[in-house]
């Protein structure tokens, strides 16, 4: 029975993770007493004694959490930004390419991705691996996310009485550009410059619809929506967890709460032979962060990856 601690369980993304596998019978879980979770010598303690420690700490915390680490055969997965373009850490996108889950079953430090970067990555990486889209193409992206992605302090806000009339509206935020999920998006994506990124967040609690916009006459090949579609489908096929809609079948409107609940992503491909989005839809506490945390525990555990997931 694997033994697994949870580092910062208190968190939006830790309370996720527990509820995932808290009734999972393959696991013993580490619980550590309420009010040591911040002394160092018992949380160094726990996560020696672990064989899977998640992460869901503030960034330096987690490279603090990682220093405690003296037993060489704990697996830490980070689900902060900490480490995601880090040396020494794999990606924890299972579906990134046919060898990402070898590279993942085979690591002791495991990046979770952002959530927003899930979004992203999924529909721009395979493009840039087929050859479709250059490496220099210059992206624009948008996504938009429920306000649990904000952490406990936004959900606060949003669920207060009283709570300002802005909130009732969509949130257009990071706009100095510097979004703190774009050094994953590009080095993952291997592009030459990070995409122009405009994250939205809006008044329901969870999922994400994250989109880019192409111009297909700056595309190799000058393919169509469909021969794009086609590629996404091809990349795609005979994932669990990962599906592409048929080309067509969309409906007339995209919701981005259509997955929340879920620890699926479903990619949608529009346009015609000019211009084409690609669409991740997804659920921000599912594929994008939790659900993708205990897929990459069951990679690493060598069982079946959808387990407590479906």
């Amino acid at each position: 029975m694997a033994k697994v601690y949870i580092d910062g369980q208190s968190g939006t993304t830790g309370l996720q993770i527990f509820d995932r596998i808290a009734s999972r019978d393959d696991l013993e879980l580490l619980r550590i007493d309420e009010d040591k979770r911040h002394d160092t010598d018992e949380r160094r303690r726990f996560i020696n004694a672990a064989d899977i420690v998640f992460l869901c700490l503030p960034d330096e915390g987690a490279r603090e959490a990682v220093a405690l680490v003296e037993n060489p055969d704990v697996c830490v997965i980070d689900a902060s930004t900490a480490h995601r373009t880090a040396e020494g850490w794999t990606y924890g996108f299972a579906e990134l390419n046919a060898g990402q889950r070898a590279a993942i079953a085979a690591s002791k430090r495991i990046a979770n991705p952002g959530c927003h970067a899930t979004g992203f990555i999924s529909v721009t990486a395979p493009l840039v691996q087929a050859g479709i889209l250059p490496r220099d193409y210059p992206l624009a992206c948008y996504s938009l996310t429920g306000y649990s992605g904000g952490g406990k302090r936004m959900i606060a806000d949003y669920e207060a009485e009283g709570r300002p009339v802005a909130l009732d509206a969509p949130g257009i935020y990071g706009l100095s550009l510097r979004h703190k999920h774009l050094p994953e998006m590009q080095k993952v994506c291997c592009l030459t410059q990070p995409p122009v990124f405009m994250p939205v967040v809006d008044d329901y609690y969870k999922g994400m619809a994250t989109s880019i916009m192409l111009h297909n006459r700056l595309l190799a090949g000058t393919p169509t929506a469909e021969e794009v579609h086609a590629c996404l489908t091809k990349h795609y096929a005979g994932q669990r967890l990962v599906s592409v809609m048929p080309f067509g079948a969309n409906d007339p409107v995209l919701y981005a709460n259509g997955l929340a609940g879920t620890n699926e992503l479903r990619v949608v491909v529009c346009g015609n032979e000019e211009h084409t989005t690609v669409t991740a839809l997804f659920d921000n506490l599912g594929k994008g962060a939790s659900g993708a945390a205990v897929q990459n525990m069951n990679i690493v555990l060598g069982i079946d990856e959808t387990t407590g997931l479906v």
